[in-house]
């Protein structure tokens, strides 16, 4: 074997011995996260199941390294997550079972993690936990507009400051069937044909599309909301915007309809309409 030869041999030894050391180093965090879950943290906290190694998230992971939060390095590796938990250790690979306990036992046993991704720099390991969002199902509407009701009636009850502009407390709302049917009708609308607009692609206002439906009012508000994925999480951005806000506290408003469509293509969370309504029998 002449000199070149021998170079490029060793070259190519080395360059395996790295990648079998980030192999080693990966499946080692590996099987320490999924031996922390198994048995409870040392028996401190309730046992989980295994996660599951996604290859979005070891692309999140990396890009967490390299600096971006730890949201937008998930959104950018193509996972839809509902929850997520960072995990940032270093030192040697024998030690990171010890590592983890220490310092992340809670993130690493969450029950309600599926996913994991893992990127390996030297000494350093990120590890990014996840679990996919599911969009909520049809039978789920009901419940989620009975959560989504009772947080308003909730912050009704108590009066809270829109902006500048603070609000006494005001009576509790009630649900109605024809409403949450008209704002089931925009919400898929929206989400069908890729806009965000309180006015539809044939140029109708709420009120317009609440007497289409047959309900007689004598006055009504709406709320929008695109990308929220829970009752909890719309509820409260709208609470957190002036506008959105002073429809949810104006005491005028006895009935409530809300509802949720998936959009497509490049809008794929979830289109939000809250219908607001005093009907015309109201005293």
């Amino acid at each position: 074997m002449n000199r070149r030869t021998q170079q490029r041999s060793l070259r190519l030894l080395i360059l395996l011995a790295g990648l079998s050391a980030t192999l080693t180093a990966r499946a080692d965090v590996v099987s320490a996260v999924q031996s922390l879950r198994a048995g409870g943290c040392g028996g401190t906290v309730a046992t989980a199941r295994p996660l599951r190694r996604n290859e979005r998230l070891d692309r999140a992971a990396e890009q967490w390294s390299a600096g971006r939060s730890l949201a937008a390095a998930a959104e950018g590796s193509g996972y839809e997550a509902e929850a997520t938990a960072g995990l940032h250790v270093s030192g040697p690979e024998s030690s990171m079972a010890a590592l983890l306990k220490r310092s992340s036992c809670r993130s690493v046993t969450d029950p309600n993690l599926r996913d994991m991704g893992v990127y390996h720099r030297g000494l350093d390991t990120w590890l990014v936990l996840a679990s996919v969002y599911v969009v909520p199902t049809k039978s789920q509407a009901p419940a989620l507009a009975k959560r989504a009701l009772q947080l308003v009636n909730e912050v009704r009850a108590r009066g809270t400051r829109c902006g500048e502009r603070s609000y006494g407390a005001a009576p509790a709302m009630r649900l109605s069937g024809t409403l949450a049917g008209v704002a089931l009708g925009h919400a898929t609308d929206m989400a069908q044909h890729g806009y965000f607009e309180h006015k539809d692609l044939a140029g109708h206002s709420p009120a317009d599309r609440v007497r289409a439906g047959g309900y007689k009012e004598k006055l009504v508000g709406e709320n929008i909301a695109y990308g929220p994925k829970s009752a909890e999480e719309v509820v409260q951005g709208w609470l957190d915007s002036p506008g959105h806000c002073e429809n949810i506290m104006d005491s005028r408003f006895a009935e409530m309809g809300i509802a949720y469509a998936a959009g497509h293509a490049s809008k794929r969370g979830l289109f939000w309409v809250q219908l607001l309504a005093a009907p015309l029998d109201q005293g």
